[in-house]
């Protein structure tokens, strides 16, 4: 796609706003930034790019005169589809595409991409260091939602290079060409409702990262998730499916049966791929995940003695059910990035001790029964924050849980926690909850916790090993 020339309006100026216009930047395009918030600091933005980059940047209320100027709108993933301005500019014939499809557009190579509403961070980075160890450091680039923008690695890119890439709701919203060779759904199960409104509209969504997929390209899903069930065999005439399964072997596929990861190929023939407990990763989610990954590097021409190694090598994601410490008898695990109530279930169902866990932020419009019934007496206690913290209570009050304590901060909920935490015990942190309004995003959430877990007094040097 050549750019060139182009009068070109990025709409946001977070993250993913300034890789765009730097893409843009490079493509030899005419980009504009802007952002509805007028109070931004221009100055500081301009920071973010090199000084001999010129280019406008706008705030404030959207000129009309610049969206006649215009050829092409590329919208950040926060900025919602029907946000007035954006439906503006959709009216006016303006073409909108998101900055994942501009990167893909603008790059090489074969594209590997993860979606779900959970374990889509894990899967794409144990694919990603599987594609490393297969292929070598300088042909792999893990990119997407995951934190490193696609847009930065686009023109880094080669024939031969491979791109990993984890793809939200969000950015699926305003694809057009972007094509996976390789592509999975983790999962779907409600979330982001507050954005797409209705469940109908995030499954659709979801399901559009294979919408550009043909009978040479790959389809993972996932066979115990009845959505997916239903939208492989929708789909299956036109691009190839692979199914995994957590709970019954398949007539082809991959599954998890007596502790061992095995697949069965068309032919009927069974390969053990690798046994449960040489993972670092627990819990049947993890498995899940774990098998994506694999039909997914299988699909991608890796071979099996390549990823059985990686797999054995492979350590658990930050934020996700991570072990932190044990101090004094208590061993603490963050998992910030649990950012809705499937997510949250998992953690509690990973837990072996007695657990106090902390809960609440963000309302992205979820419900929380299935979260509180996950509890099955293992939950002590719920240490509940954020502006979730009174639907979360009458939630579980309603279930008959009503061992709850509601604190006005993130550092008076630890603080609590730790005062019910009892030798043997765990305190985890899995809210549940989005963690806009308290932290700039999951990650800061949960350095927070690690570090307040490293503050405490008593604390030994040294990891205490994990024990659940």
């Amino acid at each position: 796609m050549d750019l060139k020339g182009r009068k070109v309006l990025v709409f946001g100026a977070g993250r993913s706003g300034i890789g765009s216009t730097k893409l843009l930047l490079d493509a030899g395009a005419e980009p504009v930034l802007y952002d509805g918030n007028e109070k931004l600091d221009v100055s500081e933005l301009r920071k973010s790019f090199p000084e001999e980059k010129e280019f406008r940047i706008v705030t404030g209320p959207l000129p009309e005169d610049l969206i006649r100027e215009v050829s092409l709108l590329i919208l950040s993933p926060g900025v919602p589809t029907d946000l007035q301005e954006v439906v503006r500019i959709r009216e006016m014939g303006v073409p909108i595409w998101g900055e994942v499809e501009l990167a893909y557009q603008l790059s090489q190579g074969e594209l590997l991409a993860i979606t779900g509403t959970n374990g889509k961070t894990t899967t794409v980075t144990l694919l990603g260091e599987i594609m490393k160890n297969a292929l070598g450091e300088d042909r792999v680039f893990v990119v997407g939602n995951i934190g490193s923008p696609y847009t930065g690695a686009a023109f880094k890119t080669r024939e031969d290079s491979v791109s990993v890439a984890e793809i939200s709701s969000f950015q699926l919203e305003s694809i057009h060409r972007f094509h996976p060779h390789v592509s999975a759904i983790t999962n779907i199960t409600p979330d982001h409702l507050n954005r797409h409104h209705s469940m109908e509209e995030y499954i659709r969504v979801k399901e559009r990262i294979a919408e550009n997929q043909t009978l040479e390209d790959v389809l993972i899903l996932n066979y115990e998730d009845g959505i997916l069930r239903d939208f492989g065999e929708r789909v299956k005439d036109r691009v190839r499916v692979l199914w995994f399964s957590s709970e019954r072997p398949l007539p082809s596929g991959m599954y998890l049966e007596d502790g061992v990861l095995k697949i069965r190929k068309e032919s009927g023939e069974i390969v053990q791929v690798i046994h449960t407990d040489e993972l670092a990763l627990l819990g049947k989610h993890n498995y899940e995940n774990v098998s994506a990954a694999v039909l997914a590097a299988l699909s991608a021409g890796v071979s099996l003695p390549v990823i059985q190694e990686t797999l054995r090598s492979f350590k658990s994601v930050e934020h996700r059910i991570e072990y932190v410490d044990e101090v004094d008898g208590v061993a603490y695990y963050n998992d910030s990035k649990g950012t809705n109530p499937d997510a949250a279930i998992k953690a509690v169902q990973a837990m072996r001790r007695p657990t106090v866990l902390i809960g609440g932020g963000y309302d992205k419009d979820s419900a929380y029964d299935a979260w509180i019934e996950s509890f099955d007496g293992k939950v002590k206690a719920l240490v509940l924050i954020g502006a979730t913290r009174e639907k979360i209570a009458s939630c579980a009050r309603a279930h008959g849980f009503e061992n709850l304590f509601l604190c006005d901060s993130f550092e008076e909920a630890f603080e609590k926690s730790v005062s019910l935490a009892e030798k043997g015990d765990a305190v985890l942190l899995s809210p549940a909850c989005a963690s806009w309004g308290m932290f700039r995003n999951y990650e800061e959430r949960g350095k927070v916790f690690k570090d307040l877990v490293m503050a405490l007094p008593g604390r030994k040097d040294g990891k205490a090993g994990i024990s659940f």
